[in-house]
């Protein structure tokens, strides 16, 4: 049901005979699935993101299987039906995480698959995207609660531990964490950040074998105003055809230059 609507959100999004499209039925659709997701309810654009892709993985990957299996039926085969759709294809991304013990220096890497990076904020004043990425890919290390549980030594021991980008996906979406926990309660970072339109280079973060071609280019972004409990989305997104941008408000679709898209309440971005 969801799949289906919004399929039909796309066409009418397309063919462009209104000058603005409700989303209002996928999202009923949406939140019947998913009973969080009400209209009354301030909800995290971030959190039904990544419900919306896994739901419509979910659909598209049942029907690529039904599809391969009925192939395989007709082969007499028993092959692996792997577990992939268009939403894996565009958005899936792979990370290694390295961890090397301190103490016998042995070397484990952990392979994590993933569509949304979570980006830290490391400045209050004001910070680059580069900033966000350095801090989430640099070194850290693991003490106390967080000790890793050694093979080697086979006791806990403290540990150092680096992420690579091994699969970049076609794109890529970051998720800056403007919410946290400030004084035992969780509040908003208003931090500006800056981050490029064209040009974008993930290699320094990314595994040897596979840095050709790391270069984005921003197509979307969401901003949120306001603040954890009253607050207010928006989008900006690009033509994919004319690379025109557009801002949208609720019901306003506004063609906007490309020196407005940098904002300072960018929340998703989209490269």
């Amino acid at each position: 049901e969801s799949v289906v609507a919004f399929g039909c959100l796309m066409s009418d999004m397309w063919q462009g005979k209104f000058d603005c499209v409700s989303p209002e039925a996928f999202q009923s659709a949406l939140e019947r699935r998913y009973p969080a997701f009400r209209k009354t309810t301030q909800q995290d654009a971030q959190e039904f993101l990544i419900c919306v892709l896994n739901e419509l993985h979910e659909a598209l990957k049942v029907r690529a299987q039904l599809g391969k299996r009925c192939v395989m039926d007709a082969k007499a085969s028993r092959g692996r039906v792997s577990e992939t759709s268009v939403i894996t294809q565009l958005f899936e991304g792979q990370l290694s995480y390295e961890i090397m013990c301190l103490k016998c220096k042995t070397t484990t890497e952990r392979p994590e698959s993933f569509t949304v990076l979570s980006l830290p904020v490391p400045s209050k004043s004001t910070c680059s995207l580069e900033d966000c990425l350095k801090c989430f890919f640099q070194q850290d290390t693991l003490t106390w609660n967080n000790q890793i549980h050694c093979s080697l030594c086979g006791t806990k021991q403290d540990a150092v531990v680096k992420a690579t980008i091994t699969k970049a996906p076609q794109i890529i979406t970051f998720h800056l964490k403007r919410f946290e926990w400030q004084d035992k309660r969780k509040g908003k970072l208003s931090t500006p950040i800056c981050y490029p339109l064209t040009n974008l280079d993930l290699s320094p973060y990314m595994a040897r074998p596979v840095r050709r071609g790391a270069g984005y280019s921003l197509s979307a972004v969401v901003n949120h105003s306001g603040f954890l409990d009253d607050g207010h989305y928006t989008a900006l997104c690009k033509h994919s055809v004319t690379k025109t941008w557009y801002s949208f408000d609720d019901d306003q679709v506004t063609k906007i230059p490309n020196s407005s898209v940098q904002t300072d309440t960018a929340y998703l971005l989209f490269y």
